[in-house]
C-alpha cells in the first residue's frame, strides 16, 4: 500500500504588533529666513528607512518629514516655510518565532502639531503609530489518495485553500511636467505642495497587471509677481502602465496596495528662458500580493477490513480568503470657522484623511467608525493674515457587509478618499462632500487534520474471532455507513449490496444486515 501525498501552499497571520511612538523636537529658524510672526498650517509624512530583525524582536528606523508654512507681516512676501526631519529608532516586541521573518510595516501619523517657542524657534510634535505584521508561506505535505489491494477503503473530502501566488514589492514611477498658466507668475520658490493617489483602477492580466489613477497635485508658492507674490495652482496628473507579475492571470484576486516612497518638484525654465515649468517625479511602492483559490481533495480516513491501518494525523493552522471587496460611502457635513480664525474670502486647497477609531463585528457585518481630518488652506478676508488655515473633523459610521464572516474570522479594513469636494457656503462655512473607499479583506482561520502517515499491522485474530459473522444493526444517530462498515471490518459497498441500498444516506432507525468481511490471503 503507498499513500499518494501533495504539497499544498498555504498561508497564516504568523504575528502582528502595534507601537505608538512620540516624536518631540525643537527647531531653530534658519538665518536666511524671516522671523515667525505666526504659524499657518503644516504637514507630515513617515519614511521608514531599515528594518531588522533581532531575537524577536524588530528594530524599525526612519524619519518624520514635516514643512511648516508660517506668516512674517514686515516681510514683503509675508509668506514663508520651514522643513526638516525628525528621525526615530524603535524596538518593537514579537513573538519569537517570528525571528528572521521579513515584517511588513504601516505606518499613520496619527497627530502633527507646530508649535511657536519664539519668534525664531519652533516646537514639533506627533504621533506615529507603526503596525507591524509577519505572515507565514508553507507547503504542507498531505495524503492525497491511496494505492493498494482493492479491500483499502478511504475516503477524501475537498478543503478550500487561498494560495499566494505572487508575493512581493514593487515600485512604479510617474513623471511628468506642469507648465504654468499664462495668467500665473513665475516661480521662485515652492512653499507647500500636495500630491495624493486617488481613482486607483487595478486589472489583472496573463504574468502582469495594468494601472491607472490620476495624481491631483497642489503647489503654493512664491512668485516674481510684485502684485501677487503668493501664488497656487491645482491639478491633476493622470498616469497608468502595466507591471510585470509573473504567476499571475485575470482568475486570481489581486491585493495590492500603493502608497508615496518619494516626489521630487523641481523648477525648470521655459523656451524663453522664465521659471514657469515645474518638473514633477513620483515613485509608488507597491505591495503586491495575488491570491488563487484552490479546492483540492485530500485524505479524510484509511481503514481496510483485512489489515489494521492506523492513519497518522496531524493539524494545520491556515488562512483561507472569504472575501474582498471595496465599498462606496457617500459623506457630507459642513465646517465652521473658529471665531479666532479670519473669514474666508477664497479656498485654495482642501486634503482629508481617514482614521479609524473602531471597528465592531456584529454576525457578518463590520460596524466602522471614525473621522474624516479635514485641512483647509484658504486665502483670508483679512490683510493683516492674508493666508489661514482651517481643520475640522467629519465624524462617520459605516456598516460592511462581509458575507461568510466568522466570529474568529481575520479582517482588515484599508481607508481612501477617492473623491473631495469643498464649497464655501458664506465667510463662515463651508460644506465638504466626500466618496469613501472601504476596501476590506477577510479570512478564516482555519484548523483542518491532515493526514501525512499510515501505520499497516496485521488484524488482531483473537479480536475477530470474537465477532459474530453475521449481525443485524439499528442505525444510531450521527452513524453513517462508512463508519458502520470500518467498525465491522466490512466495506460500504458490502452493506450496500446486502441490505439493497441504491445510495449510502441512513437515518437512525434503520435496521442493516451487516456480515464481517476478511480475506486472510491479504
Amino acid at each position: 500500500m503507498e499513500l499518494i501525498k501533495k504539497n499544498i501552499h498555504m498561508n497564516k497571520l504568523k504575528c502582528k504588533s502595534t507601537l505608538q511612538l512620540t516624536l518631540d523636537d525643537d527647531f531653530n529658524v534658519p538665518d536666511v529666513k524671516p522671523d515667525i510672526d505666526k504659524i499657518i498650517t503644516q504637514q507630515g509624512e513617515v519614511r521608514i528607512n531599515e528594518i531588522n530583525s533581532m531575537n524577536g524582536k524588530f528594530s524599525v528606523s526612519g524619519e518624520l518629514g514635516f514643512n511648516v508654512l508660517y506668516f512674517n507681516e514686515n516681510d514683503q512676501r509675508q509668506i514663508h516655510n520651514i522643513s526638516g526631519q525628525i528621525p526615530f529608532d524603535e524596538i518593537i516586541n514579537m513573538e519569537l518565532n517570528c525571528a528572521g521573518d521579513d515584517p511588513i510595516v504601516r505606518w499613520d501619523l496619527e497627530d502633527l502639531s507646530a508649535g511657536l517657542i519664539n519668534s525664531r524657534k519652533l516646537s514639533i510634535k506627533s504621533v506615529v503609530s507603526l503596525d507591524v505584521a509577519v505572515e507565514e508561506l508553507y507547503d504542507e505535505e498531505t495524503g492525497v489518495m491511496v494505492e493498494g489491494p482493492e479491500d483499502i477503503q478511504f475516503i477524501s473530502k475537498k478543503i478550500e485553500i487561498t494560495d499566494i501566488n505572487v508575493d512581493k514589492k514593487d515600485t512604479f514611477r510617474i513623471k511628468d511636467e506642469i507648465i504654468m498658466p499664462t495668467n500665473k507668475g513665475n516661480v521662485v520658490e515652492v512653499l507647500f505642495d500636495d500630491i495624493q493617489i486617488n481613482n486607483m483602477e487595478i486589472r489583472l492580466q496573463e504574468d502582469k497587471f495594468s494601472i491607472k489613477g490620476e495624481l491631483p497635485v497642489f503647489i503654493l508658492y512664491a512668485s516674481e509677481s510684485e502684485d501677487n507674490p503668493i501664488e497656487y495652482y491645482e491639478t491633476e496628473i493622470p498616469f497608468g502602465g502595466t507591471i510585470d507579475c509573473n504567476g499571475c492571470n485575470e482568475d486570481m484576486v489581486e491585493d495590492i496596495t500603493f502608497h508615496i516612497l518619494s516626489k521630487s518638484i523641481v523648477i525648470k525654465p521655459d523656451p524663453d528662458g522664465e521659471e514657469r515649468v515645474i518638473d514633477i517625479e513620483v515613485i509608488l511602492e507597491m505591495d503586491i500580493k495575488v491570491y488563487e483559490l484552490h479546492e483540492p481533495e485530500i485524505l479524510c480516513d484509511i481503514y481496510s477490513p483485512c489489515k489494521e491501518i492506523t492513519p497518522k494525523i496531524r493539524e494545520t493552522n491556515y488562512e483561507n480568503l472569504v472575501v474582498k471587496n471595496n465599498s462606496k460611502h457617500r459623506l457630507a457635513d459642513r465646517i465652521l470657522v473658529p471665531s479666532n480664525q479670519p473669514n474666508i474670502l477664497q479656498i485654495c486647497h482642501s486634503s482629508g484623511l481617514v482614521k479609524i477609531d473602531d471597528i465592531i463585528v456584529e454576525g457578518t457585518e463590520l460596524q466602522v467608525e471614525g473621522v474624516i481630518d479635514m485641512d483647509i488652506l484658504y486665502i483670508s478676508e483679512e490683510d493683516s493674515m492674508p493666508l489661514s488655515s482651517l481643520k475640522g473633523a467629519i465624524p462617520f459610521t459605516q456598516t460592511v457587509e462581509v458575507k461568510g464572516m466568522k466570529p474568529d474570522s481575520n479582517f482588515e479594513v484599508r481607508p481612501n478618499i477617492d473623491q473631495l469636494s469643498v464649497m464655501m457656503l458664506d465667510g463662515e462655512e463651508i460644506e465638504v462632500k466626500a466618496v469613501m473607499n472601504l476596501n476590506t479583506i477577510v479570512f478564516d482561520r482555519i484548523t483542518e487534520p491532515i493526514i501525512v502517515d499510515v501505520e499497516v499491522a496485521d488484524l488482531d485474530l483473537d479480536k475477530l474471532q470474537s465477532m459474530p459473522g453475521l449481525i443485524g444493526y439499528i442505525v444510531k444517530k450521527d452513524d453513517n455507513l462508512w463508519n458502520i462498515a470500518k467498525k465491522y471490518y466490512t466495506t460500504v459497498d458490502t452493506i450496500m449490496e446486502i441490505n439493497n441500498l441504491e445510495d449510502d444516506s441512513i437515518k437512525e432507525g434503520d435496521k442493516l444486515i451487516i456480515m464481517k468481511k476478511v480475506d486472510a490471503t491479504i
